[in-house]
């Protein structure tokens, strides 16, 4: 199947859904979206994105995995985008769920401090015409593109207002980044934020926004935790994609877009209840259906060579399974995702392994690993992240400055390092 026909059948299945309209009054506080939207000749890419995870069920779950109550209330998540735009459109999924996601009402506007809006600033967001809408269970939808100054690194608030019955069984758990959960009703239009008692650090039900950005190139970051910016300073924006995105803003040439697709504790070969599907399984998802994207960088293994090691626990064992890999197995993997992301258009570039300060069989697979990475067979080039974080004096262990304290996540100085590692010219490709 070719890349063409693979994001035809991809927006099919967005397509495959249960609208409902509603006649609702417009609020004062929100403007109306676009009707003069010319579909040929627009050309839409993803300027920002986040990656969902089931949330594990279960009556006892550890304070971390409790999903927090959110029907009859509204949602407020804050978004960066990484391009300059007039156009905007959102993504809304209910991948996981056994129930449909029924939205009263969705806004979008810049964020003023904390849950606060920027007055008379938001936009309502329709679906086919529609301020409501209903989505069947596991089925993902576009937004009408709605009129709205989009700045590239400014703050965005999108306001969900969901149905009565309404819970959440999906999110990206590591947002780094707090949002806001009100008291019950509908609180869309509040722009001072007060009603926003409850803070969260994950995402739920947004997965992207793109823009209209005729030449704009996109470069996904693809991985585990590393990627997802673990440990990085919350409501900073310290992950080393967001550090690349602000490199490619400095470069004065094309926009380039930098999208963040890593969830932490991801694996490349084998799901988790915690921390997501395998990659090898979410690509279609999380990045095949992506707008625009041209470039992927992909840092993803450790946990594989980890995990295996993990001792299992008792109630929720989010390590489970304990699988125990081989290289050549993460070698066969690296190889199906570099194929299925040159069947979709896209070039990849391979990420070597950060050092994690391993015991020696695991550092030495680690090696066999980053060896095998280095000689780049199929892959479009090679990020070379180990070099840029590992200690000179033992290079198994991260540089103290740009270690977190864990020993395995980057500090947002590592992070930094990071981004300055890649070569802009080389991931970057006129489209």
């Amino acid at each position: 199947m070719n890349g063409l026909l693979t994001r035809f059948l991809l927006q099919m299945r967005t397509w495959a859904v249960t609208i409902l309209g509603t006649a609702a009054v417009l609020l004062p506080a929100l403007a109306s979206p676009t009707t003069s939207w010319a579909e040929g000749g627009q050309r839409l890419v993803t300027a920002w994105s986040s990656a969902l995870q089931a949330i594990p069920q279960g009556a006892q779950l550890p304070a971390l995995y409790s999903a927090p109550k959110v029907a009859g209330r509204t949602i407020r998540q804050i978004i960066y985008p990484t391009l300059d735009a007039s156009i905007a459109r959102l993504h809304v999924s209910n991948a996981f769920s056994r129930e449909p996601l029924v939205i009263r009402e969705i806004s979008i506007g810049p964020s003023a401090a904390g849950a606060a809006l920027q007055a008379n600033g938001a936009v309502r967001v329709s679906f086919a015409g529609r301020s409501s809408l209903t989505l069947a269970p596991g089925a993902e939808i576009d937004s009408d593109p709605v009129n709205i100054a989009i700045s590239k690194g400014s703050p965005y608030a999108i306001s969900l207002y969901v149905g009565a019955q309404q819970r959440l069984v999906a999110w990206h758990r590591i947002a780094s980044q707090v949002n806001y959960i009100s008291t019950p009703g509908n609180h869309v239009a509040d722009v001072s934020g007060t009603a926003y008692e409850k803070r969260i650090t994950q995402y739920a039900w947004l997965t992207a926004l793109s823009v209209v950005a005729p030449s704009a190139n996109v470069i996904a970051a693809l991985g585990d935790s590393i990627t997802d910016g673990m440990r990085s300073s919350v409501n900073r924006n310290q992950r080393w994609p967001d550090a690349l995105a602000r490199r490619f803003a400095t470069t004065n040439t094309q926009q380039t877009a930098v999208i963040n697709l890593g969830i932490s504790g991801n694996r490349l070969l084998s799901d988790s209840p915690c921390y997501g599907e395998a990659l090898v399984k979410r690509l279609d998802r999380d990045l095949i259906h992506q707008t625009g994207v041209t470039s992927v960088i992909l840092l993803i293994g450790i946990n594989d060579i980890n995990f295996a090691a993990m001792p299992a626990r008792q109630g929720l064992d989010c390590d489970f399974p304990h699988t125990a890999p081989t290289p050549n197995d993460l070698i066969n993997g690296y190889r199906r995702v570099i194929a299925a992301v040159h069947q979709a258009g896209m070039r990849l570039f391979l990420a070597t392994l950060t050092p994690a300060s391993l015991p020696t069989p695991r550092e030495a697979m680690r090696q066999t690993v980053n060896q095998w990475i280095r000689l780049g067979e199929l892959s479009d080039g090679v990020i070379d992240f180990d070099a840029a974080l590992r200690d000179p004096a033992s290079p198994s262990r991260l540089r103290l400055a740009y270690d977190s304290g864990d020993h395995i996540h980057p500090s947002d100085a590592g992070y930094a390092a990071m981004a300055n590692a890649v070569p802009l010219a080389t991931v970057r490709r006129t489209p």
